[in-house]
Order: structure tokens, then sequence, then C-alpha cells
């Protein structure tokens, strides 16, 4: 089927699903130890796989971690890698994701964007840059009091009418695609579960990027740290050249920190940074929790050498104290992975062109399952989905870019076997 038959296939249910699916309240919790770390994300999951099996994808299941796989399976005679397309199904703990109210604003005019559950919360065209491209375009927005669910739900409704697509368009020849939506992605967990043997897929893209036409080849490199703080707790009433609160010494720790480099707030691009988290205990014990980012993983070690030495010099104030410093290693930039497969981002690129896009190139300052996913043996680059402002009330998205976005996984599927 030729690019510009594929360019007019209608990807107009995209929205309607998208509808439906940011309805679920699938928020993820990272103070679970269960998996999926809440079970409410099974009912998404179990809502994908009644219309997967609807559309004749006979092997559509959910399992007990909440995982959804599926097969479409090849239609051509030639030898085609097999490849999955990927979106995650929780959304963040960072704000609310139950009973969202999805609107839809049509053939907006780059006016600012007032919802009206909470007039107070207004998408900006000034603090929302890709809002220029958007004119004449249809907005979905939540009403106000939750965030959207584009991130990502977007990148589901679109890989779900892709699918239809290719099952409905037999015209269209590909090779064997295989679907996987994962719960937890938003709290690091989302691949803990994945059965890959099971997957089957050669390579993979996740369906989880921003703005249209973007496709990303690289993330952080991202470890984390627990910092434990031993005081001495004595009675308050008769402290004095006794007690050390293990309190006061992490907000020293706290204190102390860079705030011109090294910190989220100022640093942007290829730069790093230490962020706390969340800190957690009383007088007698307190942990800290940070996260460390890099683009390049051996600069993790010298931003966590630089943390326990301002430790060491705080703690070393507090005589009677002590700490406990632990590093874990939580994703590696993909990269790395990806480097070594070219024709993995060669043939993502084409589409993007093939559906009438100037691609973007991107790094992410940030991870994805795909990160995870490239270092578990299945390189896997990130393909935008069209949403905006994640994690927040303001979270729109583009009925446009959705469907486009639907366009060009179509095409990847196309240019695996064409190229095969």
């Amino acid at each position: 089927m030729s690019d510009s038959k594929i360019n007019t296939l209608t990807a107009s249910s995209v929205a309607d699903r998208f509808f439906r699916y940011v309805q679920v309240d699938t928020e993820s919790d990272p103070s679970s130890s269960t998996h999926p770390s809440t079970e409410k994300q099974k009912n998404l999951g179990r809502l994908l796989v009644g219309e997967l099996l609807a559309m004749g994808i006979a092997d559509a299941q959910l399992d007990e971690y909440g995982y959804v796989y599926a097969t479409i399976p090849a239609n051509t005679d030639k030898t085609v890698p097999t490849v999955c397309f990927c979106s995650h199904m929780d959304t963040s703990p960072d704000c609310s994701g139950k009973n969202v109210k999805p609107l839809i604003h049509r053939n907006y005019q780059g006016d600012d964007i007032v919802l009206p559950d909470d007039p107070t919360v207004v998408i900006k065209r000034a603090e929302h840059p890709d809002l220029a491209n958007q004119l004449g375009n249809d907005i979905i927005t939540a009403s106000g009091t939750t965030l959207l669910g584009a991130d990502d739900k977007a990148g589901i409704a679109e890989i779900m009418t892709a699918a239809e697509l290719l099952m409905t368009h037999t015209e269209i020849k590909h090779g064997t695609v295989k679907i996987l939506f994962t719960p937890d992605e938003e709290i690091g967990r989302g691949v803990d579960k994945v059965d890959l043997t099971k997957l089957g897929a050669d390579f993979a893209y996740t369906i989880d990027g921003e703005t249209a036409g973007s496709i990303e080849d690289e993330t952080f490199s991202a470890d984390g740290v627990s910092l434990t703080i031993n005081g001495v707790s004595v009675h308050p009433g008769f402290a004095k050249g006794k007690l050390q609160s293990a309190l006061k010494i992490a907000s020293e720790i706290i204190g102390s920190l860079p705030k011109d480099r090294l910190s989220p707030e100022s640093t942007h691009g290829r730069e790093g940074f230490l962020h706390p988290v969340s800190i957690r205990g009383g007088v007698e014990q307190v942990t800290l929790d940070f996260i460390v980012r890099d683009f390049a993983s051996d600069q993790l070690k010298a931003h966590e050498r630089e943390l326990e030495h301002l430790v060491k010099t705080v703690i070393s104030r507090h005589p009677g104290c002590s700490y406990q410093f632990k590093v874990s290693e939580q994703y590696r930039n993909m990269k790395e992975v990806l480097d070594n497969h070219p024709q993995i981002m060669e043939i993502g690129l084409e589409a993007i062109r093939r559906v009438g896009l100037q691609p973007l190139r991107r790094s992410i300052r940030g991870g994805t399952d795909g990160s995870r996913l490239s270092f578990m043996g299945l390189p896997c680059p990130n393909i935008f989905a069209g949403g905006h402002a994640f994690h927040g009330k303001q979270e729109w998205v583009s009925v446009q870019d959705m469907e486009s976005a639907v366009r060009t996984i179509v095409h990847i599927a196309a240019l695996w076997e064409e190229r095969a």
C-alpha cells in the first residue's frame, strides 16, 4: 500500500478510544509492594484485551502482573523482524487520575484554555509554546481537577487504533507485530515482570513521547540513593549537649545541596542533577531518598561521590551520629544499545517523514520503559504520542497529533516489511 494511501486511512476512532481509556483510574502507587502496584490498572487491561479480541487478535491476554500481550500475525511471505509497540497503562501518582472528565476544544484559535471545573487552572499559550502549532486543531484536556492521562493513554489509543487498521486493511503488508501494554511505568517498575520470551519481539518502539514528529533514542542514566542518618535521641527536657536530631541533620544536608548547578531547577539540556525526592523519619533516624541523573553513565558516580562528601562533611559536625549511603541502579541511557542497531532509528525517522512531518530527533531528560527494555535485549526508542504538560492538571493532547502517531505506527510496520 502506498504512503499516500496509508496517510488517508481514517484514524478518527483514536479520540473515542482515548476518551474511554482516560476515564479508567489507573494511578500507580510507589508505596505498594504488589505487582501491579494497584489492582485497578487491570481494569484498563481487561478493557483493552476485550477490544483486541473483538478485532480478531486471538491471543490477546492480561497476565497476573497486569501486562497485556497481543500478536498481529504477519501477512507477508518475507522474513521480517518481529516489531513490538509498547505503551504504559498507569498514570502518575503526582496528580489525581480519578474521575477524569475529558473535554474537547475544537478548532483551537490560539486563546488561553480555561478549565471549567477549576477556572484557576489555565493552559496559557505563553507557557505552552507547542500550542502555536495547533491552530485549527482539536485539543483534549481534563476539566481542571485531575490530570488528563495522555501520558500514556494517548499512546495506548494510538497503538489500538493502528492495530485495528492493520487487521482490517490486509493490503498493508507487514511482518508479525507484537503489542505490549505495561503497568507501573510511572513508578519505575514498568518492566519488572515483563516476559520477553512470551513477547517474542526483536525490536520495539515505545509510543510515549511528546511533540508530533519527535523520536527519542537517548535517555538519562539513572541511579537512586537512599541515605539513612542516625542521630542521638534524648528527652528534650534534658537534651543540652546530648541531643543530635536526625531531622535537623537531614535539613542541613538538603540545605547544603548545590543550587546553581546539579539541581533540576537550575539545569537543562545535557546537564545532570542530584534531587531529593522524599524524607521520612524522626529525631533518632531519618531516611532521605535521592534520584541521580546524567546522560553519561560514568558521571553518575561523580555526582554520588559529591553527595557523599557533602554528607560526610555535615555528619562530622555531629559527634555520635552516623549514616548509611546505599546506591541502586535504576536504568541506563538506551543510546548505548540503540547505536548498535541503527536501522531501528532509520525506519522510525522515515516513518515520520512519510506521515508528512519533519522528524525531531531528541534526548529525554528522563526515562521510559524503553530504557530498561533496551538493556534487557529489546532495543527500543521512543516515538511521539502527542501529549504535553504531563503529570498535572494542565495536561493536553491534540487529536490531529494522535492521528499522526497512528499513521506513524502503521508506516513503521510497513517499512520493516518493505525493507526485509
